[in-house]
């Protein structure tokens, strides 16, 4: 991961003369209690890049589909890039949600292009926080080799989104799909790469909380992990049953 983006600041600069970029010391609150809780209670910080995992039916989409909602009510702009279904199913299942505040979606599997959009969309609204959200990490093509894609295709998908929010300041939750014994589809230099990592699962172990689902995050940069929640999920939408507080 390029880490050294702003490359105006020379090498052997004193830490204490390097001045932070305003923008960078803002928290922007998701809206979602439960959420913001679980990435440390203050928001998403400015640039930060989460990879979201989580088990088959656990309810990823779900979840970024109430969070796009949510952080579109907070006046943020959202962008909600989705390759694994159609927007026809995406729209039937906001109407279940009855999720109202709408946010814009999109279909594009190609990095470029996606980053292309997602630059006109910062352009028209310059002073509004810019949130990228994609499902899914696994179908994105960076173009290296045309229409191919090879094992290396994830990472580089994800190299160049990465530089992009690490350049504008502005945010993108990755879904990024796992196998059925819950483990990352993929390189696991991909969970090196992000700022955060957030997993959502069915808890299968606790009898009083059997079937809810567990949110949980277990990388995070720029905050503390928070809290382990517990939820239940229903034809509306997530509900905190119970928590668990980290440390």
């Amino acid at each position: 991961m390029k880490l050294n983006i702003n490359n105006d600041i020379e090498f052997g600069t004193n830490i204490l003369d390097i001045e932070v970029p305003d923008a960078l010391r803002k928290r922007i609150p998701s809206g979602i209690k439960y959420f913001d809780d679980a990435i440390g209670g203050k928001g998403f910080t400015p640039s930060a890049v989460t990879l979201f995992t989580g088990t088959p039916g656990a309810g990823k989409t779900t979840m970024m589909l109430e969070l796009a909602n949510a952080l579109s009510v907070k006046d943020s702009i959202v962008l909600f890039n989705t390759a694994e279904e159609s927007l026809y199913q995406l729209k039937m299942t906001v109407e279940r949600l009855n999720l109202r505040s709408g946010f814009i979606a999109g279909q594009e599997s190609s990095v470029p292009a996606l980053l292309k959009q997602c630059d006109e969309l910062r352009e028209k609204n310059p002073e509004k926080p810019f949130f990228l959200i994609v499902d899914s990490l696994q179908t994105l093509n960076d173009g290296k080799y045309g229409d191919h894609v090879n094992g290396k295709t994830a990472v580089r998908s994800l190299q160049l989104i990465t530089d992009y929010c690490k350049q504008h300041y502005c945010n993108a939750i990755i879904i990024g799909q796992v196998t059925k014994d819950g483990k990352m589809a993929g390189s696991n230099t991909i969970k090196h790469m992000v700022d955060a990592k957030m997993s959502l699962s069915i808890e299968t172990k606790d009898q009083d909380l059997l079937g809810c689902r567990v949110l949980q995050v277990e990388k995070n940069r720029f905050g503390g992990a928070g809290h382990i929640m517990f939820l239940s999920l229903r034809d509306k939408g997530f509900d905190e049953v119970a928590r668990v507080t980290i440390g």
